[in-house]
């Protein structure tokens, strides 16, 4: 019996306790507890009214325009749509100018919804741009800063085949490609055909370019176009030999050849030289090289380890499946503003071997998408692979391998190209009176405590 008075007596004595203590104590007002950001507030309520460039349209209504008083109005009501009903606010439009490197603000047109924003009250600021106004961005051409190189090349032989770009022709890929990279070139050349391929794989510029240091996009997928004349040359190993050459070239003008898709130098192609030929899958004026073409160009570039041709070993790929973007990529994805998907199907990704056997040093290469760890072995999916000889420390040519599958994308080409030369963009300023303004939203709170 004792011990149940005793916790009964212990129980009021705690219950009292906190009464008292409750009564007496003094709490902090709502606010501080939990306040509210009315600049973020504020800041975001004036983005989502110029979403769709509708506060960018009224702030630049002329008081003559027949639906200024309406397009006011109608803004007012989306604001208070918004705001919550507790909080009051009061935007301002202001006229930006400037007058010798001053910039001075002249207000135009104000609303608000209550005569005082109370004693606290927060505000944003937000610049919009007269529709009127065009905004340019001048690219950096590429070996300007360099003094060599600047010359890219297309590929667009009116006489070769292109395999594994379904969905798409060589030449429409040509088109897409100089529309994309032409701003970034001193000087872009369409190969028209095999014969002025045979030009500038023996050194000859086509319209005077700057042959050395040179960018060859090759369209035609995992077919690779031969001139008549080096067909009759390098016509060992079902054409392996003419790959070889191709290296040397690659070598000997400092070029960065661009394989856009697939398994890089499978095939060649030449329409009138190999018109009885097909591929063993019925396309006519294409010879398959196969898996030693690989082989055979990186033995020409890697001179003079290999001085001179010799029957190549078979090349190895790896299927991947999906494979991501590498973060450097990614960066300049959004600095160039070119957005291909972020990540892909990778069915010929090249094994981190050719690093080591044909000089390849891995702090020189510019990986596109990430490599990829698997059966005991790296594979690379993309990747931009320079060149240096043994006991050297300049770069003799490079490859730029994209081992994906179909179809091709060759926003991949392009963001690849200039993740390798990263051309400085110079966005252009404009001077025009009135082209900007200012609208400032200040926000307060009433009611509650």
């Amino acid at each position: 019996m004792m011990r149940t008075i005793e916790v009964f007596l212990v129980i009021i004595i705690i219950t009292g306790a906190f009464i008292i203590a409750s009564f007496y104590a003094v709490l902090p007002v709502p606010r501080r507890v939990s306040p509210l950001n009315l600049r973020r507030i504020a800041l975001t309520t004036l983005q989502v009214l110029d979403a769709d460039y509708s506060l960018s349209e009224v702030a630049f209504k002329e008081l003559d325009d027949p639906d200024y008083a309406l397009a006011w109005s109608r803004l007012q009501v989306a604001l208070s749509a918004l705001l919550p009903p507790n909080m009051v606010y009061n935007l301002t439009v202001y006229e930006v100018r400037g007058d010798g490197g001053e910039e001075l603000y002249i207000p135009l047109k104000s609303i608000s919804n209550a005569e005082s924003l109370g004693i606290q009250s927060e505000a944003s600021s937000y610049l919009v741009a007269s529709s009127n106004v065009t905004f340019r961005v001048i690219p950096e051409k590429i070996g300007e800063r360099q003094g060599t190189g600047g010359t890219l090349y297309i590929l667009n032989c009116s006489d070769a085949r292109g395999w594994w770009i379904t969905g798409y022709t060589a030449h429409t890929l040509a088109q897409d490609l100089y529309n994309l990279l032409s701003p970034y070139f001193q000087k872009t050349v369409m190969v028209q055909n095999t014969t002025q391929l045979a030009k500038i794989l023996n050194g000859t510029a086509l319209e005077g370019e700057t042959l050395q240091g040179a960018v060859v996009i090759n369209t035609f997928g995992e077919a690779v176009p031969i001139p008549s004349s080096y067909a009759d040359l390098y016509y060992r190993d079902s054409y392996a030999e003419y790959f070889y050459q191709l290296g040397r070239r690659v070598n000997l003008h400092n070029w960065t050849w661009v394989s856009i898709v697939g398994w890089p130098f499978y095939y060649v192609t030449n329409t009138i030289k190999l018109v009885g030929s097909q591929n063993e899958w019925g396309i006519y004026g294409m010879v398959m090289v196969a898996r030693k073409g690989l082989t055979a160009f990186l033995r020409g570039l890697d001179y003079p380890q290999y001085p001179s041709y010799s029957p190549p070993s078979e090349s190895q790929t790896k299927d991947l499946g999906v494979v991501y973007l590498n973060p450097t990529a990614l960066y300049y994805c959004n600095y160039y503003g070119i957005y291909p998907s972020p990540y892909q199907t990778s069915t010929r990704a090249l094994s981190y071997s050719i690093l080591n056997d044909y000089h390849l040093p891995e702090p020189r290469v510019i990986y596109i998408f990430d490599r990829v760890y698997r059966d005991y072995s790296w594979w690379i999916p993309g990747a931009i692979f320079r060149h240096v000889a043994a006991n050297d420390n300049k770069v003799t040519g490079s490859f730029f391998a994209l081992g994906l599958t179909r179809t091709t994308d060759i926003k991949l080409t392009a963001l690849g190209l200039l993740c390798t030369f990263k051309p400085r963009l110079y966005r252009s300023e404009y001077t025009a009176a009135g082209v900007t303004r200012l609208v400032v939203l200040q926000l307060g709170q009433v009611g509650g405590v």
